[in-house]
């Protein structure tokens, strides 16, 4: 028995030490280091999304992002939905027209372009992956539909237990808002920037073929929004989780009447069987 004891104790204690090490050793071997911690809207337990910013980080993708990433899973009707951006039918309807979509083949067997329907995805600014990255450098830009739960970054322990408690999942846009403002205009010294890499901080290995997509100003806002890279970055972030996961909210809801429920359901078991078996000696 004491034996067992020991050997259970060992392997607790090498697999505390592995994972209190795994968080640093993924940071040292890229050179990153870890993005901040920042405040967002949709984050924990009663998280929700903000319509206005919303609105505010479809504007970034439609006049900055959607020129280089494409969203495949995103239809103009999305705009509408309830739990989105807030948007009325009828102005989905008018984003959906300002678009050209490719459709056909008609009647004499040819392709043809029409104004876009709610019923459409958006459009891809590359007709293929090959076209994508000889505009880009040969790196290809990422599908936006769900960007904002691919990336992510080691937490290490015991950072990932508290994550746990607190329900705090967004480690994706705290990475992407930490390399969006992560640029700097030249390298620290020492470092060498291949040919077409941009350097960003928080980027694995610091070399990133993205050139700086956001400026201060880049973007006009009509609400008195400061325009602000930390704010487009914000704002965008945003749209991109909503993109990730529409039914954040009913999500969040959901979980929350069922935790009620079993808090409930728990307290009437345990009533009901201090009741039934009172009068039985144990």
């Amino acid at each position: 028995m004491s034996n067992t004891m020991s050997f259970r104790s060992i392997a607790l204690g090498s697999l505390a030490a592995v994972l209190m090490l795994a968080g640093p050793a993924v940071a040292q071997e890229h050179g990153a280091p870890k993005p901040p911690r920042e405040e967002w809207s949709f984050a924990g337990p009663f998280g929700h999304f903000d319509r206005a910013q919303l609105q505010r980080g479809f504007q970034v993708f439609k006049e900055v992002c959607s020129s280089c990433h494409s969203a495949h899973l995103f239809a103009f009707r999305n705009l509408a939905q309830e739990g989105g951006p807030g948007f009325t039918e009828a102005q989905a309807k008018a984003v959906a027209e300002q678009y050209q979509i490719e459709d056909g083949p008609n009647d004499a067997g040819d392709m043809f372009e029409r104004p876009g329907r709610l019923s459409d995805h958006w459009p891809s600014p590359f007709p293929n992956e090959q076209a994508a990255r000889a505009s880009n450098g040969g790196a290809y830009p990422p599908d936006f539909s769900t960007l904002a739960k691919a990336r992510t970054y080691e937490v290490g322990f015991p950072g990932f237990l508290i994550d746990i408690v607190t329900q705090y999942q967004e480690q994706g846009p705290d990475y992407i808002h930490a390399l969006l403002n992560g640029y700097h205009d030249e390298p620290p010294e020492g470092f060498t920037l291949p040919e077409g890499a941009h350097y960003n901080e928080f980027f694995p290995g610091h070399a990133i073929k993205m050139p700086k997509p956001l400026s201060d100003g880049q973007v006009t806002y009509s609400d008195g929004t400061p325009e602000t890279v930390d704010q487009y970055s914000r704002d965008v972030i945003s749209f991109m989780m909503w993109l990730s996961e529409p039914h954040l909210e009913a999500r969040k809801r959901l979980g929350f009447q069922v935790m009620i429920f079993l808090i409930i359901f728990g307290g009437l078991l345990y009533f009901t069987k201090k009741k039934v078996w009172r009068n039985v000696e144990h």
